[in-house]
């Protein structure tokens, strides 16, 4: 559980509401900076898990800049973040592109074929910024992933070039190799991803100047083998004589943040149910996709406490449902509840189906208990995203 907020009044918000402790982000990026610092690679935020860009320059402080998939995102990398913006895509349109070679330092291209198509664009735009370089997203076809909608590297993927695909003679202004194979894991499934990556692509990795290790490293999860990751950095980095890159987007904001619901209605259909002005479908949509059944403070399995219900969201869909738990006292109509670690993979997936209105946004300091709700939505923010 996300400690710091076992002491948030949860009706200092309005719900729903994401709040995300700065105090709590800013550990994190404190433990990927000692990565970085002694290992000597560069950690990029992935924006694509968490770009709540108030924290910009928070994480310019600790971070060497951002991971972007697409021009969205690389704008607001460049605009609010600082350091380096390094933009991947599993493929560019051309007008896009034309915009991120202006404003990012690495864009990695996903096939040969969108290298072949956009090179001399590439290149044109590197004579006007010579900092700027290009790089290659190669497919190991190692699979680390438990979940099939989370593995780059399963049969079949679009993500990368496999080695019976690479074409070395296409290499010229290529100065990287990005891979990506892990999800929310630790150092032992990166080793072998990269023994993998060693065997399959070894010959080329001479003449590169750096390699992205990509994401889904959970390094600021407790129990995360840190040091072990530093030595593999330093290891790679030695043999190949490369910058390592990493991208990691969890890490960033794992246990920093919670959302806030209210119950609005008690039920019965075989078994107690609570409808809250919140939704899984809407707001987390993750816990359906991945799918995993999140943490409230002060709740329980099924059958643990006294008082068991089912959670659902108040639209259409059927299956918004967030899942079973107990409660030691009876839900009350009014009472609000805290979903745990609701900051990364939650406010970038949002969607506004049913017109369900949107969390608001509020960034609270436990060391301070300093809050300040940063956002809020209301009916122009569903109307002006249909026409």
């Amino acid at each position: 559980m996300t400690a710091t907020f076992h002491h948030f009044d949860p009706q200092r918000v309005p719900s729903p509401c994401f709040v995300v402790d700065v105090a709590a982000v800013e550990e994190n990026l404190k433990l990927l900076n000692r990565v970085q610092r002694e290992s000597g690679a560069k950690v990029l935020a992935a924006l694509k898990a968490f770009s709540c860009w108030r924290l910009g320059d928070l994480t310019a402080r600790y971070l060497s800049g951002t991971c972007a998939s697409g021009l969205h995102e690389a704008r607001l990398g460049r605009e609010y973040y600082g350091g380096e913006v390094h933009t991947y895509s599993a493929a560019f349109r051309e007008s896009d592109l034309k915009e991120i070679l202006d404003i990012s330092d690495h864009v990695v291209f996903n096939s040969f074929s969108q290298w072949r198509r956009f090179r001399d664009l590439a290149l044109a735009a590197q004579r006007r910024r010579p900092q700027l370089r290009f790089g290659l997203r190669i497919n190991p076809e190692h699979s680390e992933g438990e979940v099939p909608l989370y593995d780059p590297c399963a049969p079949g993927s679009r993500m990368g070039v496999p080695a019976s695909r690479f074409e070395p003679d296409l290499l010229e202004g290529i100065s990287g190799l990005h891979f990506h194979t892990l999800c929310e894991q630790d150092v032992p499934p990166l080793e072998r991803t990269v023994k993998a990556v060693e065997e399959k692509f070894g010959p080329w990795l001479a003449q590169m100047e750096w390699v992205n290790f990509g994401g889904g490293h959970h390094i600021t999860q407790p129990g995360y083998q840190v040091d072990a990751l530093i030595e593999l950095i330093k290891d790679f980095s030695r043999r190949h004589d490369v910058q390592v890159y990493l991208e990691p987007g969890e890490a960033v904001a794992i246990h920093t943040g919670v959302l806030v619901a209210e119950v609005l209605d008690i039920t019965w259909n075989q078994l107690d149910q609570a409808i809250l002005d919140t939704s899984a479908t809407c707001h987390m949509p993750d816990t359906l996709e991945m799918p995993y059944r999140a943490d409230i403070w002060g709740a329980g399995e099924p059958g643990e406490f006294a008082h068991t219900y089912r959670l659902g969201g108040m639209t259409c869909l059927a299956g918004d449902v967030m899942g079973d738990y107990s409660f030691a006292e009876p839900l009350r109509v009014g009472q609000r509840l805290l979903f745990d670690d609701m900051s990364h993979y939650t406010m970038v997936k949002t969607s506004t189906f049913n017109g369900i209105p949107l969390p608001s946004i509020a960034l609270w300091d436990s060391r301070t208990d300093e809050l300040e709700v940063v956002r809020q939505f209301g009916y122009e923010d569903f109307k002006t995203r249909l026409s």
